[in-house]
């Protein structure tokens, strides 16, 4: 049988732990960059509470020591698993220009 996810097992616990994060910090703890906090979730640089240790890696998910303040997929996202350093040279090499010339 499938164990239960550890971040929605205790939905309570996560909320209040989700809500403490937002109201604790404005920086992200991946890049340094502030995080709008008024942005929708979904988007890219909406605020999402990041897990330092991986859950999946052995991490509490409910630890305040534990989680930090991150943007949703410019930052927590491309980390992954991964570390920080990965992450943060991802994020220093800025958006990606598009090009029409073939």
């Amino acid at each position: 049988m499938a164990r239960p996810n550890p971040r929605v097992a205790n939905g309570h616990r996560r909320r209040e732990l989700r809500k403490r994060v937002l109201r604790e910090e404005d920086r992200c703890g991946i890049c340094g960059q502030l995080v709008d906090k008024t942005l929708p979730h979904g988007l890219p640089e909406s605020p999402e509470v990041d897990e330092i240790m991986p859950v999946s890696l052995g991490g509490d998910p409910l630890a305040r020591t534990n989680v930090r303040l991150s943007h949703r997929r410019i930052c927590n996202q491309r980390r992954g698993n991964g570390n920080n350093e990965r992450a943060q040279a991802h994020a220093a090499r800025g958006p990606v220009i598009a090009s029409n010339i073939w």
